[in-house]
């Protein structure tokens, strides 16, 4: 059996992943909404864009680091939030966030984690990001804030592509939801892979460590797995948002943003940074694919705010298109994710091994040295294919 060592790109570690968890588990990590038209998209589009090498540089030294929201990055990526991460690797959150730590750069911690505020911040001495979703429970909700303040996470995120789950039909097929209703058919599946059913048996389901004690947090009704988002709040709107901006005296970096319009609002309300996101394709199927997306929100932000870019990212190369078309930073959460469900820690450390490494690597092909090197140029040194 190969180890992590031996595998060479986020798709060799998804696979490994899809290799250890049964099938309904992975599919919950690995998949879309309806028709994953927009999951799909959002990898097509960075395989549409082509990069144009600049030759006769020195390349024997490049430097990846940058700053970013007045932080360094020792290169231009953060870790996304990704929730439930746990029910594929236990301890997976925590795992991911040490990799994050151990390469100087940012990770953002779930409202869905299974990890709690105070046990990552406890455990990792790095810097973090807290994402929260906006409950339809407002106490709860900036109590969760209160806790992030006070475990002295740098940044808040809030998602805005959530109002309500996403319909995701691998999860319906699959009888999965959250938390587990057991069925005979994903009885079946659960046991067909052993390594990962015997820490369940023996440790327990996890939890959603960060709403444990929040109102009918488990009460999910529904057998649909879209209940995802049933408890966040749909009436959360601009006013709502101004009073997070209010309450939360940080940085505020906004989650989901697609349109140019919203972009907009966004800077004009003091926001510090938004990433552009469909939130992987999990949510509006059809939605565009967030690279294409990108240069409409750039043209109204004007460089007034940094912009991120997540969503399809598999390669280093792919964090180089994003920069060259004038992002500030990326942010992964599928690579990441499939490293940790594949081999925990190692494997998390692995995939951002790989991602910077790629990234390092494509910089010396076409010619850059720095990271402002690709900002300057980024207009001759893409090509669309489409």
């Amino acid at each position: 059996m190969l180890s992590v060592n031996e595998l060479y790109s986020i798709e060799e570690l998804r696979l490994k992943a899809k290799e250890r968890l049964p099938q309904a588990i992975f599919d919950f990590f690995d998949g879309g909404a309806e028709d994953e038209i927009t999951l799909n998209a959002n990898r097509q589009a960075f395989r549409d864009q082509f990069i144009v090498p600049q030759g006769l540089n020195d390349v024997s030294n490049v430097d990846t680091a940058t700053n970013i929201l007045d932080h360094f990055f020792s290169f231009p990526c953060a870790i996304a939030p990704t929730g439930a991460v746990g029910f594929g690797w236990r301890g997976g959150d925590l795992a991911i966030a040490k990799a994050a730590s151990s390469h100087q750069i940012p990770y953002t911690l779930s409202t869905t984690a299974t990890a709690s505020i105070e046990n990552i911040a406890r455990n990792v001495p790095g810097r973090l990001w807290f994402q929260a979703y906006v409950l339809r429970d407002h106490d709860f909700f900036f109590k969760l804030l209160q806790r992030a303040y006070h475990c002295e996470y740098e940044a808040l995120m809030i998602t805005i592509d959530l109002p309500v789950g996403g319909k995701r039909e691998r999860d319906l097929r699959n009888h999965f939801s959250v938390p587990f209703k057991f069925t005979s058919l994903n009885m079946k599946d659960f046991a067909s892979k052993p390594r990962w059913a015997l820490p369940m048996l023996l440790g327990g389901v996890p939890k959603f460590e960060n709403l444990v004690g929040m109102r009918n947090t488990y009460d999910y009704g529904e057998k649909s797995a879209s209940s995802v988002g049933k408890y966040y709040d749909p009436s959360f709107d601009w006013e709502a948002l101004a009073k997070v901006r209010d309450y939360w005296t940080r940085k505020l970096i906004i989650k989901g943003v697609q349109s140019p319009l919203d972009a907009k609002r966004l800077v004009d309300l003091g926001v510090d940074a938004i990433v552009v996101s469909n939130h992987g394709g999990r949510q509006l199927d059809g939605a565009q694919a967030t690279l294409r997306a990108l240069p409409a929100i750039l043209k109204v932000v004007d460089g007034k705010i940094p912009v991120f870019i997540d969503g399809g990212i598999r390669r280093g190369s792919d964090i180089f298109k994003a920069l060259a078309m004038g992002a500030q930073g990326t942010l992964v959460g599928r690579a990441t994710l499939y490293g940790a469900l594949a081999a925990g820690n190692e494997g998390a450390n692995r995939a951002i091994e790989i991602l910077k490494d790629e990234f390092t690597r494509t910089m010396q092909l076409t010619g850059m040295r720095t990271i402002a090197e690709i900002h300057h140029y980024g207009n001759y040194l893409l090509a669309n294919n489409k």
